[in-house]
C-alpha cells in the first residue's frame, strides 16, 4: 500500500514531511522488495517498514534484466548442485569474491526459485511442467530459470504483489540525497519528492540500500540514463560506509549496436539483447560471414565468459571486421520462428517493431556497460561500517569478485533480500534503537540548506552536458582496454569536470535539470573510485584489462577497498580474502565446466 502516514515538521524554518519508521528500504526494485518481505514475514509490523523509489512503483532496473535468474534446481541437469553453482561463481570472478557471499547465494537459490514460483512467477515450464532452465555463459549446467525473455519484469511483479498483500508501505518518486548519520550509526535519510518538490525526512532504526549500480556512468551503458549512476554507492561512501572491487565494471558482450544518426534507433544504443539469446544458441559474426568465436574459444564459444567474448567483438571491431555501426552480428535465424517466439518475446517484438526480423536476418551487438560488480564492502549479512546500514542487491559488493556469472544479479537480489531482511527484523526485535530526534533535524536542516542552494540556479552549465562529458571520458579512459597513462588522464580530466558542477544551471525540485545535477554528483564521485581501484591494480583480471599489465598477479588478488579520508578525498587500501568451504571446493577440484557443443 502506498505511504499516507507521514507528518509536517519545522526544520530550519522549512516546512518538511517528516516520517519516523522502524525499518527503511531504499530502493523498490527486487531487493528492496524481497527485504521488505521477509521483514514482515519475521514479524515486524508492516506499518513499522517504509519501501522508497526513485521511479513510479513497478518500475525499477529490475525490470530490464530478462534472460534470467540462476539457481541449481537440476531440471534438465540432475547432477547439478549448489556447491557447482558456487564454484562456477567463483571461477567466473577470477577468486575475486567473497566465497561467503557467494555460498549464501548459491544455497539460497533453489529455494527462492521454489518461492516465487509457489507465490506464481510465470516462470517457463519444461514439458514435464517443472520450471524450466536454459544456459548462460559460463555455468557448467543449465541452471537460468527464466520467463522467456521477461524475466526481472516478472519477478518484480511477483514480488510486488507479495509485498502489497502484506501491506507493505511504498512511496514513489523520492529522490534519496543523504543518508544522516552520526558517531558511525545510521539515523535516517533525507531528500525530496520528485513530483511536488518538498523536502522529506525519514528517520529510522534500520535502513536498508537497494538503490542500484553504477554503469550508467559510461557513455555506452544498458540502463536508461537516469538510473544506475551510482547513487547508492556515493550515498553509502558519504555516509561513512567503504566500497570495494569498484574497478570491476561488466561489458556485456551485446548491447545494440545502432545507426546514430537514426532517430528510431538511436535511443537504442546500447540496451541489451541479453544473453538469452546467446544461451539459446545465438551466434556470432563479424563483417566478413567469419563465426570468429572460434578463434577466441572453441569449448565454450558464444557461451564463455561475458569479459571474453566482450574483448573478442573489441578485437574484431579493432582489427577492421566489424559492421557498418561498430558491432558484430548476432544471428540466432537456424532456429525456428516460433522457437525463437516463444522463447525470447521481448527480443523478437523490439526488434520486428524496428523492421528487423530475427527469424530472417542477424542483429547488431557491441559490448555496453551492463553492470559493477564492485560496491558497498558488507558483512555477510549485509550490514556495512555504519551500525545499522545495510546495502543489498547491486548496491552491494562481494558476490561477483572480477566478473559476474549472467543470471546472478537477480539471484543475488532474492537472496541477499531474504537474508537481510531477516537480520534487521531480528535486530528490531531484539530492541528498539531510538534517537534524538532533535540531532537528525540539524543534520538534516544543514542539508536542506545545501539543497535550496543548488535550486534555480543559473549557472554556465548544465547537468546533461556534464554527465555526458562524464560518460565519454569513462569509456575513453576506464573502458574496456586500459592502461595507467589513459587511467591518470582521466582522472585528470575528471577533477575539471568536478569543477564544472560548481556553476550547474539547474530548475526548480520537480525539474529533471535539479535531479540530474544530483546524479552528475553521484556519478563523479563513484567514476573517481572506479579510476584510482583500477590505476591501483596493477594486473588484468576478469572484467579489468590492463593493455600494460596483460597477466592476473597472485600477488594482487585481494580486494581493493576505497573510503573516505578526513578531507574528504578517496583513500584505498587492500584486504586480503578467505577461502572456499570445503565442499565447493570439491567442486572447484572436480573442474566441471559447460561443453558449448550440448547446444548444437
Amino acid at each position: 500500500m502506498s505511504d499516507r502516514s507521514s507528518a509536517r515538521r519545522e526544520i530550519g524554518d522549512r516546512d518538511v514531511e517528516y516520517r519516523r519508521v522502524r525499518a527503511l528500504v531504499i530502493g523498490a526494485g527486487a531487493a528492496g522488495a524481497r527485504a521488505a518481505i521477509e521483514l514482515v514475514e519475521q514479524g515486524v509490523d508492516p506499518a513499522d517498514v517504509l519501501v522508497l523509489g526513485k521511479r513510479d512503483h513497478g518500475d525499477a532496473h529490475t525490470t530490464w534484466a530478462r534472460g534470467g535468474v540462476n539457481g541449481a534446481l537440476g531440471t534438465h541437469d540432475p547432477e547439478d548442485d549448489w556447491t557447482i553453482h558456487a564454484a562456477d561463481t567463483l571461477n567466473e570472478g577470477h577468486f575475486l569474491n567473497e566465497p561467503a557471499k557467494v555460498e549464501t547465494v548459491a544455497r539460497e537459490m533453489p529455494d527462492r526459485l521454489r518461492e516465487l514460483d509457489d507465490w506464481g512467477m510465470a516462470f517457463s515450464r519444461t514439458e514435464a511442467g517443472e520450471i524450466d532452465q536454459r544456459y548462460f555463459g559460463a555455468q557448467s549446467f543449465r541452471r537460468t530459470a527464466f520467463a522467456g525473455d521477461h524475466t526481472g519484469e516478472s519477478m518484480l511483479e511477483t514480488l510486488i504483489e507479495q509485498a502489497q498483500q502484506r501491506s507493505v508501505p511504498y512511496r514513489d518518486q523520492v529522490m534519496i540525497t543523504r543518508l544522516l548519520t552520526e558517531d558511525d550509526r545510521v539515523l535516517g535519510a533525507a531528500g525530496y519528492d520528485q513530483d511536488s518538490g518538498e523536502f522529506l525526512l525519514f528517520e529510522a532504526e534500520q535502513v536498508i540500500l537497494a538503490a542500484g549500480g553504477y554503469p550508467g556512468i559510461y557513455e555506452r551503458h544498458s540502463s536508461r540514463d537516469d538510473e544506475n549512476t551510482g547513487d547508492g554507492p556515493a550515498l553509502a561512501l558519504e555516509a561513512g560506509a567503504r566500497l570495494m572491487d569498484m574497478e570491476f565494471v561488466q561489458f556485456h558482450p551485446t548491447g545494440m549496436a545502432v545507426d546514430e544518426s537514426d532517430p528510431e534507433w538511436e535511443p537504442w544504443r546500447g540496451r541489451l539483447v541479453t544473453e538469452a539469446v546467446r544461451g539459446e544458441g545465438g551466434r556470432l559474426y563479424n563483417a566478413q560471414g567469419e563465426r570468429f568465436m572460434e578463434r577466441y574459444s572453441p569449448d565454450q564459444m558464444e557461451l564463455d565468459a561475458r569479459d571474453v567474448v566482450a574483448r573478442a567483438i573489441a578485437q574484431e571491431i579493432r582489427e577492421g571486421r566489424g559492421t557498418d555501426n561498430g558491432g558484430a552480428y548476432l544471428d540466432i535465424s537456424h532456429r525456428s520462428r516460433e522457437f525463437i517466439a516463444e522463447r525470447l518475446p521481448r527480443m523478437y517484438e523490439r526488434f520486428q517493431s524496428l523492421g528487423v526480423d530475427m527469424a530472417e536476418d542477424p542483429v547488431e551487438v557491441a559490448p555496453t556497460a551492463h553492470y559493477g560488480m564492485g560496491g558497498v564492502l558488507v558483512d555477510d549479512r549485509g550490514e556495512t561500517d555504519v551500525e545499522g546500514l545495510f546495502a543489498i542487491g547491486e548496491a552491494m559488493g562481494g558476490v561477483h569478485g572480477a566478473n559476474r556469472l549472467g543470471g546472478n544479479s537477480l539471484a543475488e537480489t532474492v537472496a541477499f533480500g531474504r537474508v537481510t531482511g531477516e537480520s534487521v527484523a531480528k535486530r528490531l526485535q531484539a530492541g528498539a534503537q531510538h534517537h534524538e530526534s532533535g540531532r537528525i533535524e540539524t543534520l538534516a536542516a544543514s542539508h536542506f540548506a545545501d539543497l535550496e542552494a543548488t535550486t534555480d540556479r543559473d549557472g554556465s552549465d548544465s547537468p546533461d552536458s556534464v554527465m555526458a562529458d562524464l560518460r565519454a571520458l569513462m569509456w575513453d579512459h576506464a573502458g574496456i582496454l586500459r592502461s595507467a597513462e589513459r587511467l591518470q588522464e582521466g582522472l585528470d580530466r575528471l577533477q575539471t569536470l568536478r569543477a564544472r558542477t560548481a556553476d550547474l544551471t539547474t530548475g526548480d525540485r520537480r525539474s529533471r535539470s535539479f535531479a540530474a545535477a544530483l546524479e552528475v554528483g553521484f556519478a563523479i564521485t563513484v567514476a573517481e573510485t572506479v579510476l584510482q581501484g583500477a590505476l591501483e591494480r596493477r594486473e588484468s583480471r576478469g572484467a579489468h584489462y590492463r593493455t600494460d599489465a596483460l597477466e592476473p598477479d597472485p600477488q594482487q588478488q585481494e580486494t581493493i577497498v576505497a573510503d573516505l579520508d578526513t578531507f574528504g578525498g578517496i583513500r584505498l587500501s587492500r584486504r586480503e580474502l578467505d577461502d572456499p568451504s570445503p565442499a565447493v571446493q570439491r567442486a572447484l577440484d572436480a573442474g566441471y565446466e559447460l561443453d558449448y557443443h550440448q547446444l548444437e
